[in-house]
């Protein structure tokens, strides 16, 4: 048998090149081309290494299929399985990936101990000994009832322990330690990474497990490995949040047997991971009343309305350059929000420094926080108060219109239920469909119209004061 070829792979997206390059043509990632070993397998070996290898497949009428019917297994954490769709579906392979010390090892152990009580769980670690994963596992109160502990990184010893144990749920912390003796790259390269998965996932579907991946996270915050990682799995689950914060936050970025738009929240205690019921009421529980720079907004993450709290900060630049910082909110949105502000309303917020947060490390990406981000912007420029009890909505166009948002019955239903009493709304969304709410709902067409909802300083004192 012939040796190898060398070849030179790129990390992020398995570009092949045949001599290393600075930047991949192909994703345009920087070094990150990795020296490998190209395998010489005999031919007789080839259908080892295919996901289904049967030779009896033929094509089958469509009118002739029949449709699947998806056993799902609840794993105990409520927000968890809303993510998931349900539970987690037999014989699927989902992949879980955070920034380090996020709490993927102590979700993972959490649901380990819940599924154990109805199912044969197989943990697979390749980074922790036994003794670790006791003591975790004694600090979050598992009880281990048909979990079996296994700290192995080489894949033929882990098939022989799924064998052997036959287990309905493998969990696997991580795919990046895993090795093949089949193939001579170093653990955690491209090549490994690949084979190792696609050889869990055969036996997954071949043998209806359930599978959990755990994957890392590159310093850009994307998972670590080729990209055709992702499109293997079933699933593909981002932990996110802050290791400073005690809450985290857990959404699907594919899933074949769920939406995409559902988000579950936790608490880091210290007794493990809590389920936050009311995401909405504990995000709120600290803001401040009476100050400017401050606004609330109403999103949607599938079906689930959550209150966030905006703050922005506008304070005079000191440097020629003005500074421009955004935590929560995509930085290019909250550019073009300036930008409307100072072209229609003649704001100057070219000379100042520009701060804008979201609390609880929560992420909106939908437009239909526009309103609220411009409000809180020009709160904190002018130093007029936004109402406490009041709830801005709306996408905001080039022009300084505003423009209808979805789901704003919802909305405005969770923001009543949570004390507000007023809510500024696009007019659009009263003209399609009439909200018969005890709420005052204030319709606006354009910016300019919101800008009445402001309240000077002095009115908000004397409010306090009654």
């Amino acid at each position: 048998m012939k040796p190898g070829k060398s070849f030179y792979c790129c990390s992020e997206c398995g570009h092949r090149s045949a001599k290393w390059m600075g930047k991949c043509p192909t994703c345009g990632a920087w070094n990150t081309f990795v020296e490998e070993i190209e395998e010489a397998q005999p031919k007789s070996g080839m259908e080892s290494r295919m996901i289904f290898s049967s030779g009896d497949n033929h094509a089958v009428a469509y009118d002739a299929l029949e449709m699947p019917v998806y056993m799902r297994t609840q794993t105990g954490l409520a927000e968890l399985d809303r993510v998931l769709g349900g539970g987690l579906v037999h014989g699927s392979v989902v992949l879980l990936s955070g920034e380090p010390g996020i709490g993927k090892s102590t979700l993972l152990m959490q649901v380990s101990d819940v599924l154990g009580k109805t199912k044969r769980v197989l943990y697979v670690s390749g980074e922790e000994s036994g003794g670790q994963l006791k003591l975790r596992a004694q600090r979050l109160g598992v009880h281990g009832q048909n979990l079996y502990i296994l700290t192995e990184t080489s894949l033929e010893r882990i098939m022989h322990e799924v064998d052997a144990i036959k287990p309905d749920v493998l969990i696997v912390d991580s795919i990046q330690t895993l090795y093949s003796d089949r193939l001579t790259s170093t653990p955690g390269s491209v090549t490994q990474v690949r084979e190792n998965a696609m050889a869990l996932i055969n036996r997954a579907k071949g043998d209806g497990i359930s599978v959990l991946l755990v994957g890392h996270v590159n310093k850009e915050g994307g998972i670590a490995g080729p990209k055709v990682l992702e499109h293997m799995v079933d699933a593909v689950l981002y932990f996110e949040g802050e290791r400073q914060q005690a809450y985290r936050i857990i959404r699907a970025i594919k899933n074949r047997f769920g939406s995409t738009n559902e988000i579950g929240v936790f608490e880091m205690e210290e007794h493990g991971l809590r389920e936050v019921e009311n995401p909405s009421e504990l995000l709120l529980s600290g803001r401040p009343h009476g100050i400017s720079g401050n606004c609330a907004v109403c999103t949607l993450e599938g079906t689930r309305p959550l209150i966030a709290e905006i703050q922005a900060l506008v304070t005079q630049a000191p440097q020629p350059s003005p500074r421009r910082n955004s935590n929560g909110i995509d930085y290019n949105r909250m550019c073009l929000i300036l930008a409307v502000l100072e072209k229609r309303l003649g704001l100057r917020f070219s000379a100042n420094d520009v701060y804008l947060n979201v609390i609880g490390g929560l992420r909106l990406d939908e437009p239909a926080a526009d309103l609220a981000v411009a409000l809180a912007l020009i709160s904190s420029l002018t130093d007029r108060v936004v109402p406490d009890e009041l709830i801005a909505l709306g996408e905001l166009g080039l022009s300084g219109e505003l423009r209808a948002v979805s789901g704003i019955e919802n909305r405005v239903r969770e923001a009543m239920r949570l004390g507000f009493t007023r809510a500024v709304v696009p007019a659009r969304n009263l003209e399609k469909r009439k909200i018969d709410l005890p709420i005052e709902l204030i319709p606006v067409k354009s910016i300019y119209e919101a800008l009445r909802v402001l309240q000077k300083p002095e009115q908000t004192e004397a409010n306090n004061a009654i």
